[in-house]
């Protein structure tokens, strides 16, 4: 086995770049972690018989992140003071089940004999104390008979006492000296790697406020181009760099809608093509990507897991190509497998609209409305836009690798790749509603085995699915957004007493759910009878069956009364309360409690209350999971963009001059700024002046720091241990200012 090992102190210098470095042999005595705190007194000490001498004590105060070993951390220290003639060693107790131990025992060691009466004074001469050291081994107790294992090591020279004689610090633990011999870098090869290190020193929030309100109001920035958060995509050497603290940073403070419709419809009206939308790696698809990643993760989880673990598990032969095909293998009973297990995904993917994140949804939404307005012509475009993130980008690259969302703990085998591999081609396919789906596949088998999918029913589904979570949840978008037509069918309600005479009868009724209303007629394609706005829905939730004795009833709870209803089935019902439930989730005025069962002779049946409009007796269900919350620390993410435009600094200033050679000549741009993208090059010039400004001053803030930091952090302390390679230069500080006679 081979490593790569690289210091903590040479990151930074790698950072950003590819770099070849040695390989070197694994040694268990090598791989350590942790730190552990030394307390050394060099004390007098005056015999029975009068003479003097000299002893050290050791405290083996406590250690820190020590490493689990075999599942478990019974650590101990081994303590030692080494010299030319002497070897003695003792041990701590043995802390069991703690990777943080605390010790605090003392250790004493005789360090000089016992000099002349006469003499007063003690004096230790320095080539006696050149040859001493204190060692301090930290192992872990096991009970397996190859004994117990290696967990790090510090040697200490007792010249770091000083004049004081006492020593106090925090070490890091090092590997242990096996005395090996060494192993040329050449003869083990060496691995390319390209490391990406960040280390921040987050302020309190005020040093953010200039640079994160300028972040914030890069949504209502016209042109969008223009703002901070476009312009730092513009910046970076890769947009997903940019993107990754940006969506954390709008999803923290409730603006990532905004942001990312304004961005996208600023690269949908750059499009000539509606085929190419969003098909390259821009700012808009790699934020969307990580908002899908973030708030999606739960979603994939109940949506695609309990299949994808079972296609881990059974190991079904699903190899369609001829060529790869085992002689034991069948070719007809291979398609039959892959066939199942696509079909059941399409449809478990294509039935959880419901589920779909309401951060999501609203992305979509606008990403549908964009698309459809630019490109009118188009009827299939609204659809496009939407798939290929929801396909393309969600769950097709999560089948194919479902150890990146955290879907498995490892990548799938061989074998199980190449199944996961065909579903997610043909997964992907089935949702791009393209229009010649078999002309997608280059090899032949694929077209053929797509030929299973080539009915109008799949791209009904797809076109379902995608109308349901590109329908805004919110209801102030509803004046602008074209009505979608959701869930229809029959059931039979209650009449809702709304005259007053009115007889409270059981009548069966067609039933139409669009994102802006739920209505209900006395046959399919007539006037609706009653029509209840999406906003008025203040919760659905499911009505007990002792009620009115009947099976598979729910209520849609309104301000002034409730619908109950019946559906054929159970399954139905469920249908039915999920996507009522889904589209009005974000109404401002939702319930928390209702009552279960129905208002029947004077009072509820539930809880025998007499008022008709008596709170709630029953905590809402809550329906499905909307937003997600997540632990985001906005100050942290302003920090590393800050980070972001200070590394990009000469970048900026060139897209500075790039604005003021566009505004004042307004002439074919120099080449070395055709990179920018510049709509509006005053406003564009007046941002980057504030980023530029606002960057400058933190770094003035990360300077001052720095130099108090240094000023006030004592070397050894728990903050900054004593390592290795710094024991000479902290001996030779010691020196400069001491001497070695107490």
């Amino acid at each position: 086995m081979c490593k790569v090992a690289v210091k903590k102190e040479d990151l930074q210098k790698y950072h950003g770049k590819d770099h070849w470095f040695p390989l070197q042999p694994v040694c268990a005595d090598s791989e350590v972690q942790g730190k552990v705190h030394l307390e050394l007194r060099l004390s007098e000490v005056i015999t029975d018989s009068g003479g003097v001498c000299h002893k050290l004590a050791t405290r083996v105060l406590e250690c820190q992140d020590l490493p689990i070993v075999n599942n478990q951390c019974d650590p101990y220290a081994a303590v030692s003071l080494l010299g030319p003639s002497r070897s003695e060693a003792k041990k701590t107790k043995v802390k069991r089940k703690n990777n943080n131990p605390q010790f605090d025992e003392v250790f004493f060691f005789e360090v000089t004999k016992p000099l002349s009466y006469t003499k007063r004074q003690f004096d230790v001469e320095e080539d006696d104390v050149d040859k001493l050291a204190l060692k301090v081994d930290l192992w872990n107790a096991s009970n397996l008979k190859f004994g117990d294992e290696f967990l790090g090591e510090v040697r200490v020279p007792l010249k770091v006492l000083g004049q004081s004689g006492v020593h106090d610090a925090w070490y890091f633990l090092q590997p242990r000296d096996n005395g090996n011999k060494s192993v040329k870098a050449d003869e083990l090869g060496s691995l390319r790697l390209n490391i990406i290190y960040t280390e921040d020193h987050v302020f309190p929030t005020e040093h953010y406020n200039p640079l994160r309100d300028l972040l914030l109001q890069s949504a209502h920035l016209e042109p969008v181009s223009a703002s901070a958060a476009h312009i730092l995509g513009e910046v970076c050497r890769e947009k997903q760099e940019a993107a990754v603290p940006l969506v954390r940073l709008f999803l923290h403070y409730g603006k990532i809608v905004p942001f990312l419709s304004a961005i996208a419809h600023a690269e949908i009206s750059r499009t000539q093509d509606p085929n190419t939308i969003f098909r390259g790696n821009s700012l808009t698809s790699k934020c969307i990507d990580e908002t899908m990643k973030l708030a999606g993760m739960h979603y994939l989880r109940v949506t695609l897991k309990p299949i994808i673990d079972e296609i881990c598990t059974d190991h079904k032969p699903c190899e369609i190509d001829p060529v790869k095909l085992k002689e034991s293998e069948n070719l007809d009973t291979n398609r039959e497998n892959l066939r199942q297990y696509v079909d059941r995904i399409f449809n478990v993917i294509t039935s959880s609209g419901v589920s779909c994140p309401t951060v999501m949804c609203d992305i979509f939404f606008s990403l549908r409305e964009s698309a459809a307005s630019r490109f009118q012509v188009d009827p299939d475009v609204r659809y496009t836009a939407v798939s290929s993130f929801i396909f393309l980008r969600f769950f097709a690259p999560a089948i194919l690798s479902p150890n990146l969302f955290h879907l498995r703990p490892h990548h799938p085998d061989p074998y199980t790749s190449r199944t996961l591999t065909l579903v997610s081609k043909t997964i992907q396919t089935l949702g791009s509603l393209a229009k010649s789906k078999s002309a997608n596949f280059k090899e032949s088998y694929m077209a053929a085995f797509y030929d299973y999918f080539n009915e109008q029913k799949y791209a009904d589904a797809v076109k379902n699915f995608l109308d349901l979570i590109s329908s805004s949840a919110r209801w102030d978008q509803k004046s602008i957004e074209t009505p979608i037509m959701l869930k229809e069918g029959f059931m039979i309600k209650r009449a809702q007493g709304r005259n007053r005479f009115g007889l409270k009868n059981f009548k069966k009724r067609w039933f139409r759910l669009t994102n802006h209303e739920f209505t209900y007629h006395k046959t399919k394609g007539e006037g609706a009878l009653c029509s209840i706005p999406i906003e008025n829905i203040l919760a659905v939730e499911r009505l007990e069956e002792e009620s009115f004795k009947m099976k598979n009833m729910f209520q849609v709870i309104q301000p002034e009364r409730a619908l109950y209803i019946q559906a054929n089935n159970c399954v139905e019902a469920r249908d039915w309360i999920d996507i009522l439930t889904k589209v009005s989730q974000c109404n401002r005025k939702r319930l928390s409690t209702y009552h279960p069962s129905a208002f029947l002779n004077g009072h509820w049946l539930c809880c025998k209350l007499s008022a008709d409009t008596a709170p709630g007796c029953t905590p809402c269900t809550g329906g499905l999971p909307a937003n997600i919350q997540l632990d985001v620390d906005g100050d942290r993410e302003t920090e590393r963009i800050y980070s972001l435009y200070s590394t990009y600094m000469a970048k900026l200033v060139k897209m500075q001059e790039a604005c003021g050679s566009k505004s004042v000549y307004d002439g074919p741009e120099q080449e070395e700024y055709s990179t920018f993208v510049i709509d509006d090059p005053q406003e564009t010039y007046k941002t980057l002046r504030l980023v530029i400004s606002a960057v400058q001053t933190l770094e003035q803030q990360h300077m001052q720091y720095k130099r108090d930091k240094f000023r006030k952090t004592k070397y050894g302390s728990q903050e900054h241990p004593i390592g290795d390679q710094s024991f000479q230069c902290y001996i030779r500080q010691q020196s400069e200012s001491s001497t070695y006679s107490i």
